[in-house]
C-alpha cells in the first residue's frame, strides 16, 4: 500500500499472472477489537495507533438525546441519564435500552421516560445499576456457588451454564473483567471479592488474602 498500488493475482497454476492496479492517494482507517491478532508488519504500516475506550455517562446522554429525537420518544434528562448509567459505556446498548424503556413507558406508564420509569423498566428487563444482566449475574453465581470460587476453565464454565464457550469469552467476560468482577488466572477465571459483595455475600478469607498479596 505504501507504493499506492496493489497486485492482483489472476488465474491459477503456471498460467497465473499478477496485475498491478494503481491506487489513488487515500487515507486508510482500520478498526479492530483484536489488535494482537494482526501481524506486526501490518500493524506497523499504520502511522497512528489509537485505543478507544468506553463512553462516559455524559457522552451517552448526548447520544440518547439525539436518538430520542429521531425516534420521537418523550424522555426527561433523569430518564436518559438512568439509561446511560446502565449501558456499559456502549451506544449500541444504550439505544437498545432506550427502545425497550420506550415500550415499557407506553404500555405501563404515562408514555414519558422519566427517572422512575427508566429505573422500573430496566429493573423489569433485568439490567441492574452496574449494567449487568441476568446472564452476567448467573455467571458470577456459577463461579461462586457451583465451583466455590475456585478457578474454572472456559469450557467447564460454559458447560455449567449451557452456553457456548465463545459466547462466554467474547460477550460476557470482557465487561466483567473490566469492572473487576472476575479475574483470569493460569488455572482459569475466578470471582473477585467485589463479585461476592455485589451479590450480597462475604468473600472467603482466602480470597481476601489473595487480593492483598
Amino acid at each position: 500500500m505504501e507504493d499506492f498500488a496493489i497486485d492482483v493475482l489472476v488465474g491459477q497454476g503456471p498460467g497465473a499472472r499478477a496485475i498491478r492496479v494503481p491506487l489513488p492517494r487515500i487515507t486508510i482507517i482500520g478498526a479492530t477489537t483484536r489488535f494482537g491478532a494482526l501481524n506486526a508488519p501490518f500493524r506497523a504500516r499504520f502511522g497512528s495507533t489509537l485505543r478507544l475506550d468506553y463512553y462516559d455517562t455524559d457522552a451517552l446522554c448526548l447520544i440518547l438525546q439525539r436518538s430520542a429525537r429521531v425516534l420521537d420518544v418523550k424522555a426527561t434528562e433523569e430518564g436518559l441519564e438512568e439509561i446511560a448509567r446502565r449501558s456499559r459505556g456502549t451506544p449500541r446498548i444504550a439505544n437498545r435500552l432506550l427502545r425497550r424503556a420506550r415500550d415499557y413507558a407506553e404500555v405501563r406508564a404515562s408514555g414519558t421516560i422519566d427517572g422512575l420509569t427508566a429505573q422500573t423498566a430496566l429493573d423489569f428487563l433485568g439490567v441492574d445499576h452496574s449494567g449487568l444482566d441476568e446472564v452476567d449475574r448467573e455467571l458470577l453465581r456459577t463461579l461462586i456457588y457451583k465451583f466455590d470460587g475456585r478457578p474454572v476453565g472456559r469450557d467447564t464454565l460454559a458447560a455449567a451454564m449451557s452456553e457456548a464457550p465463545e459466547t462466554i469469552e467474547d460477550v460476557y467476560e470482557p465487561y466483567l473483567l473490566q469492572r473487576g468482577f472476575i479475574e483470569l488466572t493460569p488455572r482459569g477465571r475466578k470471582p473477585t471479592p467485589h463479585a461476592y459483595r455485589f451479590l450480597g455475600l462475604s468473600p472467603p478469607e482466602q480470597v481476601e488474602q489473595s487480593k492483598l498479596f
